[in-house]
């Protein structure tokens, strides 16, 4: 069943309000390039629009009242929001959920060392990549640096026009044979991304020093930063691409940026639920971080930070049932926004075209991820999709209904199945994505917006 494409509703009201919103979404992509960034800024905009931080009313013991706008900020890596209603919370809230973190190179414990005149950093990639993607690549260098006096230093170089840049070599063409005859998963083996950020030696008087070009790379970040060598130990620095969010295509239809899995989905999450002034039932947005190694850890989805969080809210709106938390969890609707693999004609052998989502035709129900036989997966109940269908149709918002990819090609996963675990009706829903995974991923704005529309439709009429 073919949908027609999005761009041909709108008029040119729409085409500002889309402009706008995709305009202050690369913003957001430009200054979240880490979950820790990520955070930072979701939480600034939710300030602005009256959020208050949760200790302070369990510091103060506030009651918590309909209409409250509340944040919880787990560890600058999480985030999850509560618009209070007016119905008990009890008989349930409506929830948008999506990830913060994406696919990159993170510096090992250890990182530095020396190799014939050039300084490295180690690294260990993190999430799923194709490792031949980060070589040549332009990188800056995202994160957080902890001294043992507790002391944060807040790392970013490489993305102001006077900043230097660091990156990955690659072997030249000349005589790459025989590297050129391997399979693309070792073409670049994960040891080999170690990241080039030094070749000049350290100016000394005494000409048996060892490793001058480590040590003059020490000297600059303990002149710069205060940081010594052992300071790495207690650090989390991200190397990521570096550059600012772009307009796509010579039709401007696109945007190309890193780390569009997920973002695109928690600025359009965000973005929609700060949108909402009154509300009848509580609403929620879950922004958390680990998805793309498993959701595992104290910020991402398989934390009980979450339910803590409902459990505290609870207390302070007198709801002190033993099962209250799990009343407003069974009584709960959730979009788990997240991303989809968008159909790309030059790999259409992968692709179910009927039930693949396509460029510019809305905003994307994913009944189940999962790979093969849906193993893994959470699996939409009709129900709860014809309810949606219902609530899309009446926006006029343009949505359209997905699978991954063909059966046994492969799969994927989402945090989806974590809040089944709770009963709550959940289904992926979010945005089509070409070259996903990839240092540079691109998106539709006709999707962003529709996303955008499609979650504020959600959290109004669920």
């Amino acid at each position: 069943m073919k949908k027609e494409s999005a761009w041909k509703k709108y008029n040119e009201e729409d085409l500002e309000k889309l402009n706008n919103i995709c305009n202050d979404y690369k913003r957001f992509l430009t200054v979240s390039k880490t979950e820790r960034e990520a955070t930072k800024e979701i939480i600034r905009r939710a300030e602005e629009k009256g959020y208050k931080n949760l200790e302070d009313y369990i510091k103060n013991n506030v009651e918590i009242r309909p209409g409250d706008k509340i944040y919880v900020n787990n560890k600058g890596k999480a985030v999850a929001l509560f618009h209070i209603g007016e119905k008990p919370i009890t008989e349930g809230m409506n929830i948008l959920g999506a990830h913060i973190d994406s696919p990159r190179i993170d510096l090992k414990a250890n990182p530095i060392y020396e190799s014939d005149g050039f300084v490295y950093f180690d690294t260990h990639y993190y999430g799923g990549i194709k490792k031949y993607h980060w070589v040549t690549l332009p990188l800056a260098l995202h994160g957080v640096v902890v001294k043992k006096d507790g002391q944060k230093i807040e790392i970013c170089i490489g993305e102001e026009e006077s900043d230097p840049i660091v990156g990955i070599t690659d072997l030249l063409p000349h005589l790459a044979a025989k590297q050129m005859k391997k399979e693309a998963s070792k073409l670049i083996e994960g040891e080999d991304l170690d990241i080039l950020i030094g070749n000049k030696p350290k100016i000394v008087t005494d000409k048996d020093e060892k490793e001058e070009v480590k040590n003059n790379i020490l000297t600059l970040l303990k002149e710069k930063y205060n940081i010594e060598e052992e300071d790495f130990l207690s650090a989390e620095i991200e190397a990521v691409p570096a550059g600012a969010a772009r307009d796509f295509g010579l039709d401007k239809s696109m945007i190309m940026s890193y780390g569009q899995d997920d973002r695109v989905c928690a600025y359009t999450s965000l973005e929609a639920f700060l949108e909402i002034e009154e509300t009848e039932k509580t609403l929620s947005c879950i922004l958390v971080d680990k998805e793309e190694i498993g959701s595992v850890g104290a910020t991402g989805m398989e934390s009980h930070f979450f339910d803590n969080a409902i459990a505290e809210i609870c207390v302070l709106m007198n709801e002190n049932s033993p099962v209250a938390v799990r009343r407003v969890l069974n009584h709960s609707k959730m979009l788990s926004s997240d991303v989809n693999a968008a159909y790309d004609p030059l790999y259409k052998s992968v692709m179910d075209k009927n039930n693949s989502s396509e460029f510019g035709l809305g905003v994307v129900f994913c009944k189940f991820t999962g790979s093969r036989g849906k193993s893994g997966s959470n699996d939409a109940n009709a129900e709860y999709i014809a309810e949606l269908r219902k609530i899309m149709d009446d926006a006029n918002v343009s949505f359209q209904i997905s699978e991954l990819g063909k059966v046994d090609i492969g799969g994927g996963g989402t945090i989806a199945y974590i809040l089944a675990n709770y009963n709550v009706e959940v289904i992926d829903c979010g945005v089509g994505v070409l070259s996903m995974h990839a240092p540079w991923e691109v998106t539709s704005k006709a999707d962003i917006y529709e996303a955008y529309r499609g979650y504020i439709a959600f959290l109004k009429n669920a």
